[in-house]
């Protein structure tokens, strides 16, 4: 699509400040899109101004302010990247997705948006021989993912109230903000050998493929897509690579933890091609 055909095109980001907000946002101005970027956090509006995005100073939590705040921008798309995670809460980040998730679906209902691109996780699918594919089943008999896969299931059932949902299932992000990056509290406890290497299998993302999945999908049509790279990993592979990026001591080994890695056919069918193909050199060349 060229960009004289998106010129009149709005965008509304919710989650704009994030680790995928924040790449995103160039791609979309350069796109040629009119961009609206939520934000919680007043300090963080003068960045979206200087590249040409309108900030919004909105929290999710209140529905008013935020049909207020859609309706005005009166978008043609809505792209959720909602996630809090700055502080390691899961609880909190649960909490986002469930309420933050409803009422922004509930805004869009409000002023008649119908198309959203949401984030949401391909870390959830219940073990299996090969990567997983959009059609396999959820880990709804994990204790460890049971709160995960609960949010997840509430997100996406929501999106697909919308007459045109696209949910991205994303891999673990790695890269600039994130938490598999050479800086935060993964890095901190993988050099203290406080993560245990299990063979459970995982599927990675760089933040910056990430972010052009959601570009590519405003024109996708609706339903699910996995969103990683091409390779698929035990962590008895993956973890002490990286923490040989970071410098770190090689870590414990620890027992399986029932990870389930995912296929990215389909997106790549959809014209999606990551930057980062591989964990293996992104954790080299891209983590910060």
């Amino acid at each position: 699509m060229s960009e004289r055909s998106n010129e009149k095109r709005t965008v509304f980001v919710a989650g704009a400040a994030g680790a995928v907000g924040r790449q995103l946002l160039p791609m979309l101005i350069g796109a040629g899109y009119e961009v609206f970027g939520t934000t919680r956090n007043s300090g963080k509006t003068a960045q979206m101004e200087a590249i040409g995005v309108h900030p919004v100073l909105v929290d999710v939590f209140d529905l008013d302010s935020l049909i207020a705040a859609v309706g005005e921008a009166k978008p043609d798309v809505i792209i959720h990247q909602l996630t809090d995670l700055t502080a390691v809460d899961f609880a909190a980040n649960d909490r986002l997705r469930i309420v933050g998730t409803r009422n922004l679906v509930d805004a869009a209902k409000a002023v008649g948006a119908r198309r959203m691109i949401a984030q949401s996780l391909a870390i959830v699918y219940a073990p299996g021989a090969k990567p997983a594919t959009e059609q396999d089943p959820l880990a709804d008999g994990s204790p460890a993912l049971r709160d995960t896969v609960k949010g997840v299931r509430s997100l996406e059932t929501a999106v697909e109230e919308l007459p045109e949902g696209v949910i991205l299932r994303y891999g673990l992000l790695y890269g600039p903000g994130t938490w598999y990056s050479r800086i935060g509290p993964f890095a901190d406890a993988v050099r203290q050998r406080e993560r245990p290497a299990s063979k459970g299998v995982s599927s990675f993302l760089h933040v910056e493929d990430a972010a052009r999945a959601a570009l590519l999908a405003i024109d996708w049509p609706a339903g699910v897509v996995n969103i990683v790279d091409d390779e698929p990993a035990a962590g008895t592979e993956w973890l002490p690579r990286f923490a040989a990026a970071i410098g770190a001591p090689l870590p414990p080994m620890g027992e399986h933890g029932g990870e389930q890695g995912a296929s990215n056919r389909k997106a790549r069918q959809l014209g999606w091609e990551p930057v980062h193909p591989t964990w293996r050199e992104g954790f080299l060349t891209a983590l910060d």
